[in-house]
C-alpha cells in the first residue's frame, strides 16, 4: 500500500510538472504577474479588455436599390416581408483612441451596414459612424461619443517573432469578453483571398466567429494585431487563425482619418519572390526580397532608375522577405510619399528614393453605365496590349463605391472569368449569384466582391 502511495505521488508530481512545463500540442503560456500569489495572466488583460467592444450590424438589403421593391403596395400585393426585418450581424472592435472615440474592426463585419451599434464591457451601448474602411486590409475604423472610454496602446508589430506568446479578445455575438491565449504560429502568411496586401500574423489562439475585429495582444497589454479570418471546415476554430498586424492597421487608421479611405498610389512595378534559383541567375547574395520583373514606363519605378532585375531587400528601414510582404506595405503608402528602398542589383547595393505617384484616374473619359454597380462610369480601354474596362468615375456614396470601386481602377474579370469591353462586363454581373471583379489598381491585382 505505502508503495502504490508513492507511485501516486511520482505520477501526480509529474502531472504538474507536465501542466507547468505545457503538454505536446498546447502552448503554455508563462505567467509574467501573479494574482493572490497564483501564478496568472489576469493582470495583463484586465486594462485592456474594457476596450474590446462588440459591434453589432443592421445590414441594408438587396432590396433597398431596387425602387419597387421599396413601394409598400408592391410588397403588400406580392407578399413581400416588411423591408424593416433586416439583416443583423456582430463582430467585435477595438478602441484605439480613447479621447477622439475610434474602434477598429473589419471591413466585413461593417460593409453594408445601414446602422451601427457598439456595446462596451459596461454593457453602455454607443450608436456609431463608420469613418472610413478598406477591403483590401479588411480594416474599418469606427467613431463613438462617449466619456471615460478605455482604449489599447498599438504595439510593434514588426518585432513580433515565430514563438511569441499572444492572447486574443473578442466580444462575439454579445454574450460578453472572450480571453484565448497561443503563440504566435508563422508571420507575413498571405493568399487567404485574392486582395494583394496580405500580411497576416497566424496564431494558435483560438479565434472564433464573431471575434472578427478583436485584439490580438502581447504579453505587455500591447495591440499586436487585429483578428480577422479563421480557416476551418465551418468557419470554427481549428487551431489556425489570422491576425492584419497592428502596424498595417495603424498605418490604415491614419488615411481612413485623413480621407476616409486608403488611397494607394503607383510605383510601376510587377515583382515576385527571390528564390535560390533567381537568386543565382542575378548573381546576388540575399536569400529574401522581392525581385522586379518588369517596370512599367513612364512610372516613378522608371524615372528612380530602377530596372528589371532589381531585388528590394528593404522599404524604408524594414526588411522585404518577399513580394507579397512588399506589396503590402506599398498598399498602406499613400500617394504623394516619397519611399526609400534599398535595392541589390548583382554584388552592388544602393538606396533609391521613389515618390509614389497618383493612379491616372482619366475623370475626362465620358462612360457607360452598369445597372448593377450603380453609381460608377465605365469604358472600353487598354492596357499592355490587353483590352479591360476602366472605371472613370465614382460617385462617393453609391453602390460602387460601397463595394470599393474607385476612378482609374481597370476590370479585367468577373468571377474568374476575363472581360475585355463594358458589354462583357455588364452581361457577366446580371444574375443572383456570387459575383468577384479581378481590378488592376496601381501595382497590385485586387479582388472586389460585389455580391457574396
Amino acid at each position: 500500500m505505502k508503495r502504490l502511495a508513492r507511485q501516486f505521488r511520482f505520477l501526480l508530481g509529474l502531472l504538474v510538472l507536465a501542466c507547468a512545463a505545457g503538454l505536446p500540442g498546447h502552448a503554455a503560456l508563462p505567467f509574467p504577474s501573479t494574482r493572490g500569489g497564483l501564478p496568472s495572466l489576469a493582470p495583463v488583460i484586465e486594462p485592456v479588455t474594457a476596450a474590446v467592444v462588440n459591434v453589432s450590424v443592421r445590414q441594408r438589403s438587396p432590396e433597398e436599390q431596387n425602387p419597387l421593391l421599396r413601394d409598400p403596395f408592391f410588397r403588400r400585393f406580392f407578399g413581400l416581408p416588411d423591408r424593416s426585418q433586416q439583416g443583423l450581424a456582430a463582430g467585435s472592435g477595438v478602441i484605439v483612441d480613447a479621447r477622439n472615440g475610434y474602434v477598429i474592426t473589419n471591413h466585413h463585419v461593417v460593409k453594408d451596414a445601414s446602422e451601427i451599434v457598439v456595446t462596451l464591457k459596461d454593457n453602455r451601448r454607443l450608436p456609431a459612424r463608420r469613418v472610413g474602411s478598406d477591403a483590401g486590409t479588411d480594416i474599418a475604423l469606427l467613431k463613438v461619443e462617449a466619456a471615460d472610454l478605455v482604449e489599447i496602446k498599438f504595439g510593434d508589430s514588426d518585432a513580433l517573432a515565430v514563438g511569441d506568446f499572444v492572447i486574443a479578445i473578442g466580444n462575439p455575438f454579445g454574450i460578453g469578453q472572450t480571453v484565448t491565449s497561443g503563440i504566435v504560429s508563422a508571420l507575413g502568411r498571405w493568399g487567404l483571398s485574392p486582395e494583394g496586401y496580405e500580411n497576416f500574423i497566424q496564431t494558435d489562439a483560438p479565434i472564433n466567429p464573431g471575434n472578427s475585429g478583436g485584439a490580438l495582444v502581447d504579453l505587455r497589454g500591447e495591440l499586436v494585431g487585429i483578428n480577422t479570418a479563421i480557416i476551418g471546415p465551418t468557419g470554427g476554430n481549428v487551431g489556425i487563425g489570422f491576425a492584419v498586424p497592428s502596424n498595417m492597421a495603424l498605418a490604415v487608421m491614419r488615411q481612413l482619418i485623413r480621407f476616409g479611405e486608403v488611397r494607394r498610389g503607383r510605383l510601376g512595378i510587377v515583382m515576385q519572390d527571390l528564390t535560390p534559383q533567381l537568386a543565382r541567375s542575378l548573381n546576388v547574395e540575399h536569400r529574401e526580397g522581392a525581385v522586379i520583373s518588369q517596370v512599367q514606363p513612364d512610372s516613378p519605378a522608371a524615372g528612380a532608375g530602377l530596372s528589371e532585375g532589381d531585388v528590394v531587400v528593404s522599404l524604408n528601414g524594414r526588411r522585404v522577405h518577399g513580394s507579397a510582404e512588399l506589396r503590402a506595405q506599398l498598399g498602406v503608402i499613400p500617394a504623394g510619399e516619397t519611399v526609400e528602398l534599398k535595392v541589390v542589383r548583382g554584388r552592388a547595393e544602393r538606396t533609391v528614393r521613389v515618390r509614389i505617384a497618383e493612379i491616372e484616374a482619366r475623370h475626362g473619359i465620358a462612360g457607360a453605365t452598369v445597372e448593377q454597380l450603380a453609381g460608377a462610369a465605365f469604358a472600353d480601354a487598354e492596357r499592355g496590349g490587353e483590352r479591360a474596362v476602366l472605371v472613370t468615375a465614382v460617385e462617393a456614396g453609391t453602390p460602387a463605391f460601397q463595394h470599393g470601386l474607385r476612378p482609374g481602377d481597370l476590370i479585367v474579370g468577373v468571377n474568374r472569368k476575363r472581360v475585355q469591353s463594358v458589354a462583357d462586363l455588364a452581361r457577366e454581373v446580371r444574375g443572383t449569384g456570387r459575383v468577384a471583379l479581378a481590378v488592376i489598381r496601381g501595382d497590385f491585382l485586387v479582388t472586389i466582391p460585389v455580391r457574396e
